[in-house]
Parts: structure tokens; sequence; C-alpha cells
């Protein structure tokens, strides 16, 4: 088989993701629109200013391509899969756009969407006369709704914009007008897409399914209860910022007596060797998926070869957008706080806590005094720059942060970044944020900054153990050099690199925006009942909260078939917290419903 017909058999098992991202459509990792797009779409005026493609285009060719687009709608007309359930289309729209560029972006939206009956576009009212909108429909044989603004502001979506929030209270025309036209129990079944002067969004109200294993989102407009579309469920908002109160910083020794943190207890325990529902550990379900098994399962054919990491180092440099001597992969995220803790030159390390308690076993496994910054539930578990010591040369922070599913500010954390002093971010669970905003894996600016990656979590490949470190080269040469021969076997390799292609970032993409929606459902719920406090800044794949013994609901939970994480091992928490993942909409609410027998037996 020769390279080109190797590669394309690689891609094989993508779907649409791999389709679209190879045609170039603009929606499919592209979550929220750009601020222009919205103002004009919420019906706001703007000066005609010509872009310089619009001096450039050829009528004679646009009408040739409309009317070929004509005899392809006729062809195909609406229904664009037989027994397909309806969707509605929300558009927005720029002054001048044109019946071609709604049609190409909401085909696009819609082949993401897999094969689905258009019932209707729908819009802002103040648009709906729009000629772009109102061909298109022609073209689509549907009928055009227009919504007041009013109405779409009432509507809570997922990726609102600040501008037509501000001006109309519409916080997204396409979400909004889609939800809104759906009905009843609608779900966003494509998120916002854009291109240039149209924004679009597709909702249905179709349930989710408990098998439901797919990269395209399906995004909830409202947060229910933990009965699925119960009547009067809780809205949760936008928690408000709040300053950052003193925080407590102390010096321990290595945790002695009845009362000390087993900083080597991790979720993978509470699972073993019993049939539980896995809400203790934080790697997504249903991975790997088919096309990285068969990936790394064609890599067993080359295993006489010692590993050859180099191809997959200059993929993650070039994710990055970093030099590969900026990159070390490593045998998982472990083994980086493992190099981190033999091969740099500190004495007065500082952690960050509650967070993972990895890098605090590996300091003191090689003889280090650590000392610990405890963030406080009444400060939101947020990070505040000066409560670190001025004179720790190695800080480690985990971003977004286990348990506590806080997402730091990057500037409070590049804050901490000076010369003299590591600065060491976990970023394991980065990638399930959307956009991964607030990440410092491409910075270059900030001295001694060390990223920390993994691959585990949202690919499901624990059992194989890959992650890297992003860092200057001097630190990556120490680091490598602390490294045994071969460190990364070659299937973990090709999955290092298969991670990083244009379409699996995609793929990833996606799922992070599903994992959003499905722990906001997961905290609607936690918010029916009392004697649950959650953690509300929540940002990662897994939630914190806290309930008087929560050790024995623990206990009982497990009777019920559930695991969860016991919080107590994570320094800063006591007996009384637990951490949970975030799991599909049925698993979520089957849990639910055991919580609430585990807090009544427990009185």
């Amino acid at each position: 088989m020769g390279e080109e017909e190797a590669a394309d058999e690689e891609q094989q098992g993508l779907g649409d993701a791999e389709d679209l991202v190879a045609r170039g459509l603009q929606g499919l990792g592209e979550q929220v629109e750009s601020d222009d797009a919205e103002h004009e779409a919420a019906g706001e005026s703007e000066d005609e200013v010509p872009a310089v493609g619009d001096a450039l285009r050829d009528p004679a060719a646009e009408e040739r391509h409309e009317e070929r687009a004509e005899r392809d709608d006729h062809c195909h007309g609406p229904l664009l899969s037989d027994g397909g359930p309806g969707v509605h289309v929300g558009v927005g729209v720029r002054s001048g756009a044109t019946a071609r560029e709604v049609l190409e972006l909401v085909r696009g939206a819609l082949a993401e969407a897999g094969g689905v009956r258009v019932r209707g576009l729908a819009t802002l009212d103040a648009r709906a006369g729009a000629p772009g909108i109102v061909a298109a429909a022609g073209r689509l044989g549907v009928p055009v709704t227009g919504f007041p603004a009013e109405v779409l502001a009432g509507v809570v979506v997922p990726h609102p914009s600040e501008v037509p929030l501000a001006a109309s209270g519409t916080a997204s025309v396409a979400e909004a007008a889609a939800l809104v036209a759906a009905g009843p129990g609608a779900v966003l079944v494509v998120p916002k897409r854009k291109s240039r002067r149209v924004t679009c969004a597709i909702a249905a109200s179709v349930p989710v399914r408990p098998d439901e294993v797919t990269s395209v989102a399906r995004l909830s407009p409202l947060t229910r209860g933990y009965i699925a579309g119960e009547p009067d469920s809780p809205h949760i908002s936008t928690p408000t910022p709040h300053t950052t109160a003193d925080m407590d910083t102390h010096t321990e020794g290595p945790p002695t007596g009845s009362h000390a943190h087993d900083l080597r207890h991790h979720g993978d325990a509470e699972v073993r060797d019993e049939k539980l529902t896995d809400l203790a550990v934080n790697v997504r379900t249903a991975t790997p998926p088919d096309w990285l098994r068969e990936r790394i399962a064609r890599s067993l054919f080359s295993l006489a070869a010692y590993p050859d990491g180099r191809s997959a180092r200059a993929a993650v440099a070039e994710r990055h957008d970093l030099p590969p001597g900026r990159v070390l992969l490593t045998s998982g995220a472990a083994e980086a706080f493992v190099l981190l803790a033999r091969a740099l030159p500190v004495r007065r390390p500082v952690v960050v806590h509650p967070q993972f308690t990895e890098p605090e076993a590996a300091l003191r496994d090689a003889g280090h005094e650590v000392r610990r910054v405890l963030l406080r539930e009444e400060d939101g578990f947020r990070l505040d720059p000066a409560a670190v010591p001025e004179d720790a040369d190695l800080v480690v922070v985990g971003n977004p942060t286990n348990p506590t599913s806080v997402l730091h500010p990057a500037e409070a954390l590049a804050a901490l970044a000076r010369p003299g002093r590591y600065l060491v971010v976990d970023e394991a669970f980065m990638d399930a944020v959307p956009g991964e905003r607030e990440s410092l894996a491409g910075r270059t600016d900030l001295p001694g900054l060390i990223v920390l990656r993994s691959l585990t979590k949202t690919w499901g490949l624990a059992g194989l153990r890959i992650g890297y470190v992003l860092a200057g080269p001097e630190t990556v040469a120490l680091l490598e050099r602390a490294q045994p021969l071969w460190p990364v076997s070659t299937p973990a390799l090709v999955a290092a690199e298969a991670c990083m292609s244009r379409a699996a970032l995609a793929e990833a993409e996606h799922a992070a925006h599903r994992i959003g929606v499905e722990r906001a459902h997961l905290l609607a719920g936690l918010a029916e009942f009392d004697e649950v406090r959650t953690v509300p800044a929540a940002e990662g794949p897994f939630v914190l909260i806290r309930t008087e013994g929560a050790d024995a609901v623990r206990e009982r939970l497990r009777l019920l078939g559930f695991a969860v994480r016991r919080g107590d091992t994570f320094p800063g928490l006591d007996r009384h917290w637990l951490r949970l993942a975030v799991r599909d909409r049925v698993t979520t609410n089957r849990f639910l419903q055991a919580l609430d027998q585990a807090l009544l037996l427990g009185g």
C-alpha cells in the first residue's frame, strides 16, 4: 500500500467531521460567532463598507452559480433524508448577504446534522424580509418565520455574544431563533456556524438517545432538572465574578496521622473489581473512537522497530504553533510530574490546592519539602496570585483544576511567572474547554513556563499512557536527559500524532461543547437538593459537590450501583466533598435519582 493510500485509509471512520474539515467548511470547529456578524444580525445599523472580495466578484459567474444551486434545490427539495427528523434553521444575516451565502452555510450545517428534513428558516423579525433569507427559503421550499427581539431575548443560548446582547437583548439570533421555532423541548443539533455575512444554527425536538455516540454536538437551550423536561426546572445562571479574599498558605512536612491526605489515591480505585456506573474517572465515555482504535491497531505491525517520536513530536509542535524543540513527549502526564520533581534544580516548591495530587507526591518522593497554597470554597476556589509566596522557585497549578473544575484566567496564571521560577500549569483537561480559552500552551513570552497536556481524558487512552510537555528548549533538554530511552511506545506515538490532526481537533471541540451542555444539566439537577452545594463556576468534565457526610453518601451510592470520587484525599478538602464526572443525560438522570435515595437513607 502506498503512502497516499495508507493516509486515506487512516482517515476512514472520521465520518462527517473529516469530510467537512476536508472541504474547508467554516463551522466545524467554530462555536462562537464574531461580534460583527451578531451585531448586524441583531438588527443594528452598520455602515456599508464593501469587503475587498466584493470588488473582485464576477456577476456572471455568480449568476451561473446561483442557477446551479437552484437546479440542485429543485432536484433534492427540502427533504435531505427519508425519515429524518424535522429541524428549524435559525439564520442571522448582515446587510447585502446573498441567497448563495445563506444556502452555502445552511447546507454545511445540514450536512453536519446528518440527513434531516428542513421545516423552515427563522430569524429576527426585522430581518425576515432580507432578500438573501427570502430567496434561500424559496430555494429550499420552506417558509421564513420572524420573531420579535423580546421573544428571542428570553432564550438562554449556549454561545452568547456581548454586542447583540447589549444592543437588543438578544444574545444570539441564529441559536435563539432556531430554538424558538423548534418549540418546546428543543435542542440544538448544530450550534452557531458562521461565514463572512451569515450565521446559522439548527434546532429540533429530538430526544437524546442513551446510546448516542456522535461527534455532532446537540446542545440544550435551557438547563433542566434531573428529570429531563420536567416543568419548573431550575435555571443555571452564569456565576458573577467576585474578588478573591486572602488565602491560607502554610508549610507541611510529609503527611502523617489519621487525617493525612492519601496523595496516591485516584479515581480508578473507585471502580476496580466492581461493576458500577462510573462517575469517578474523568475519562470521556465511548472512547477511543473507532478511527483511533484502528490507527493504533495498525501500529502493532511495526512493534519490532524501536519507537521513533520525531513525527509525533512535530505534529504536537505544529498543533501548538511551536518549534519541536519546545515539545517533550511523555508516558502520560504522570511521568512528566516525576521528571519535573527529579530534574528541575528547585529548593522551594509550592503546589496550589485542591488539585491533582500527583505533582506533590512526586516532589515529596524526590525529597522536596512542599508548601501548599490552599484555595477556599468561600472564594470560589479561585486563585489570587498574591497568595503564592514570592520566594517560590517552582509553582504548580492546574487549569482547569481537578477536582474543583475552576478555570483560572490566563492573566492570573501569567502573573505568577518571573525569572528564577518555574511555573508549571497542568492543562490535562484544557481540551475539554471550548476554544481552550485561558490556555497558556502557545505562550513563549513567560519565563520558566511549563505546560503539561494529556491525551488520556478526551481520547480514552489511560491504558496507553501518552502526554506531553511544552516548555523552553533548555527545560525540555533538562527533562529529556532524565527520561529513560524510548519512554513512549510506538502505539502511543501513533495515537499522539493522530490526535493532532485537524479532524481530530474538530471532534474534540465538539466533545467539549457537548460536555458543557451535559455539565449544565448535571448542575441543574444537583441544584434541586437542599443538602448539596456545588462549585458553580465549573468548566471541566467534572463537578465538585459538598454535602454533610459525603463519605457515607458515597458508600450508599455504591450500593445503588454508582461510583463517585471521594474528595478527602485532596488537600484543602475533607470527607464532606465528592467529585462527579460529567456523563450523558440518561446516566445523569439515573444518578440523580440514586443520589436522592442515598440522601434519604441518611436521614
